[in-house]
């Protein structure tokens, strides 16, 4: 099984270098920043167990840092990034702080109520630019490279990500990463095992905050601009759609669902407009009522029932 994981990574990162000769590059950079905001909701969700609807709180907030980072301050691209990520990791702290004193319905009542607050500081504050967002953000360069063009930009991005990854994959399959399955398990024996399951649940919002703020702060620099679309709470609604689309609790179902999500949205958009969002919704209902294990879920489960019968 190990052989075939390590076999299956190699052909994904292989498809990944030679992606953007087959497929315009913008839209394979926006596909992977939307994995990596997936895959950092989902090491919350899948693997903790905590439901969040306020992560588009640290998506959009790393975009703005970021771009002011690099547009007002000009600071060297890296700097802006590391700043938009470390900016979106101690908001996720102080979310943390409030929200893991809660569990279930109350604990995602908090988180949304937190973002929709970060959501109105952003529309009113100055920096931001209100309601035209953060726009004209310069790439820059990075160790060398100009990031003005979009193949060099792609590569950098592609990089971002799967370093990214490559940390969810390490985090998950760690013993920190066995505990926080342990707590999504069943949090009263964690507890009676002698593990501060607030400690480990704050660890791991804080992480995927910081992941979801680096996949914003990414995208800013994709397209140039900030705005309030980041954080809106509808953005949090989206990320949840791809990852319990894709298969939550999966390496890969987060990366599946978002780029069915930013696929259909881009070829959609144009012919149907508004309706995106209604062929997106009957889309989620199928697939909770006849996969409820998402699209990789049930891919993982039917491979297993094939080869428990060879064998």
């Amino acid at each position: 099984m190990t052989v075939n994981k390590n076999i299956g990574f190699a052909a994904l990162f292989l498809l990944g270098l030679l992606a953007p000769v087959l497929i315009y590059p913008v839209l394979v950079m926006k596909v992977l920043c939307f994995a990596l905001f997936a895959c950092a909701f989902n090491l919350l969700l899948g693997y903790t167990g905590l439901l969040s609807f306020g992560h588009a709180a640290f998506f959009g907030l790393a975009a703005y840092a970021a771009g002011h980072a690099l547009k007002v301050w000009e600071l060297p691209t890296l700097v802006g990034l590391v700043f938009g990520t470390v900016s979106a990791a101690a908001l996720g702290w102080l979310f943390g702080l409030l929200a893991i004193r809660r569990q279930g319905i109350y604990f995602a009542m908090i988180t949304l109520a937190l973002a929709q607050m970060v959501f109105f500081f952003l529309m009113q504050s100055s920096f931001t630019g209100g309601e035209d967002g953060l726009q004209g953000v310069p790439r820059g360069t990075l160790f060398g490279l100009d990031l003005a063009d979009d193949m060099t930009l792609y590569y950098v991005v592609f990089i971002i990500c799967a370093a990214a990854f490559w940390l969810i994959y390490r985090t998950i399959n760690s013993p920190f990463g066995q505990v926080l399955k342990a707590i999504r398990e069943n949090e009263p024996r964690a507890i009676s095992l002698g593990y501060d399951v607030g400690r480990y649940k704050l660890l791991a919002f804080v992480l995927s905050a910081g992941l979801a703020g680096l996949a914003g702060a990414t995208k800013m620099l994709v397209f140039t601009f900030a705005s309030l679309t980041d954080a809106h709470w509808h953005m949090s609604g989206e990320v949840v759609l791809m990852t319990i689309l894709g298969g939550m609790g999966t390496v890969l179902g987060p990366v599946v669902g978002a780029g069915v999500i930013v696929s259909l949205q881009s070829e959609l958009a144009d012919k149907v407009g508004s309706l995106v969002t209604v062929i997106m919704g009957a889309i989620f209902v199928i697939c909770v009522m006849a996969f409820r294990r998402g699209i990789v879920g049930e891919a993982m489960a039917l491979y297993r029932r094939m080869v428990g019968e060879k064998v």
